[in-house]
């Protein structure tokens, strides 16, 4: 029975991972239904993107009160979680402040965990003020209702819960090891510059008490770890691990730039070529089998990380001009469709044995809507803003492409001015031989 604690601990862990482990394969597949797209070159950009955005959240300080707030959760979660592997140890072996051999570097580690737990609880606070009492306009647009609203709150609380736990769990250790031969593993280890102040709470009451409430606080922490893990595949929070992937391979071409369809390309150089042969058939994969984008299995596979990654933070949409002027059109939105419908599809697969069954959905219409698409002015000021470098664009102007050149949709302004380029050779509606006929007036 002395190991029934291990091992209750082993499977909780071997299930938790499990879980977590079998959400990442499904979100690998689903990322691979998207077409290829070359991210390997110009490695030491993309690396140097990687650390500075992802890591040294550099976009994130453009906006300097969210973005410190940012730096000071971000901070301390990942410091704070370096004391998951001795919780780790600790449960699979049964010891106790496994590192505590460490000494006198132990309990600069254990003060720097404390101090950085009381600064998140600082931040998520004052997250918590922003998002619901003083209520930012990018945190009530109406593209965040219901769930994506709620999936905000639930991390806020998960951390103010595990920042809790983590120093509850300390104050209670901490007056353990003071008491005299109570509990002989709880022996002097480690510094504790916070929770030194909750152990006073502690005081009267039975160390068999505290001892239960040290062991609720441990187990809860991990279990609670856990459950956050696997809880990141269903949130906006799955950026936590995927903005790193996803800064490394972004499009490093001048923002601007759009890609020219290569079976076009390679018509209009037949065209051009006085030597080709206007009656040769084009060789088979020379044409797509479609222009564009209608649904999420016609975008690249970067694109579709790119909406695992969005972390709805609205920062795309509060500087988008067309949503300022009240137009439909919100890249967040945009971004968050393509989420969705991504996971629609891939609950299909999964439900359908590994194969996509055509549900008479598509990105295009069912999510995003060709008002939408149309409101943009392609200024790129979503991609720039964007703190994790997602593109925002890239999607609004595959399924442009759809509209334009598999639906002929697009609007009639457009279509004149396609028509007139086409005829005229220049936007206007004049005959390429009266294009000077205003040098001659007066």
């Amino acid at each position: 029975m002395q190991y029934l604690d291990n091992i209750l601990f082993a499977i909780l862990l071997i299930l938790g991972i499990g879980y977590f482990t079998l959400n990442c394969k499904k979100l690998l597949r689903n990322i691979k239904l998207g077409k290829d797209v070359n991210r390997s070159d110009r490695k030491g950009e993309r690396w140097n993107n990687m650390f500075m955005i992802a890591l040294g959240q550099s976009k994130m300080v453009k906006r300097p009160v969210a973005g410190f707030l940012h730096i000071v959760v971000y901070v301390g979660f990942v410091v704070i979680n370096i004391e998951v592997l001795e919780i780790i140890i600790d449960g699979l072996f049964g010891t106790h402040r496994i590192f505590s051999f460490m000494g006198s570097f132990y309990n600069v580690l254990i003060g720097s965990f404390e101090i950085l737990a009381f600064l998140v609880l600082i931040a998520v606070i004052i997250f918590f003020i922003r998002r619901n009492i003083i209520k930012l306009k990018r945190f009530i647009h109406s593209d965040l209702k219901g769930w994506p609203k709620s999936d905000g709150n639930i991390i806020l609380y998960f951390e103010v819960v595990l920042m809790t736990l983590f120093l509850v769990m300390n104050a209670a250790d901490f007056h353990l090891q003071n008491v005299s031969g109570a509990f002989m593993h709880f022996h002097p280890a480690g510094s504790f510059p916070i929770s030194q102040y909750i152990a006073v709470l502690f005081e009267g009451v039975p160390n068999a008490t505290v001892y239960v409430i040290e062991r609720a606080a441990w187990w809860l922490h991990i279990t609670g770890i856990l459950i956050f893990l696997n809880y990141l595949y269903f949130s906006k929070h799955l950026h936590i691990l995927l903005a790193f992937p996803n800064t490394y391979f972004a499009n490093l071409n001048p923002q601007g730039k759009f890609e020219n369809l290569e079976a076009v390309t390679t018509e209009v150089k037949l065209m051009m070529d006085p030597n080709a042969d206007p009656y040769a058939a084009a060789p088979a994969d020379a044409v797509p089998s479609k222009f564009g984008a209608s649904d999420v299995q016609d975008l690249n596979w970067d694109q579709l990380l790119n909406a695992y990654t969005c972390t709805e933070c609205g920062r795309c949409t509060s500087v988008c001009p067309a949503n300022q002027t009240g137009k439909k059109l919100s890249p967040r939105k945009i971004m968050m469709d393509t989420r969705d419908r991504l996971e629609e599809v891939g609950k299909n697969i999964d439900a359908n044995k590994g194969v996509f069954v055509p549900d008479n959905k598509f990105l295009l219409n069912d999510y995003i809507t060709a008002e939408e698409l149309w409101a943009c002015t392609t200024c790129n000021a979503c991609v720039e803003e964007c703190p994790v470098n997602i593109s925002p664009l890239s999607i609004i102007m595959d399924m442009r492409q759809y509209l334009v050149m598999e639906q002929s949709a697009a609007p009639m302004p457009l279509n004149a001015m396609m028509t007139n380029i086409e005829n005229n050779g220049a936007p206007w509606q004049y005959n390429q031989q009266d294009r000077l006929n205003w040098k001659n007036e007066n």
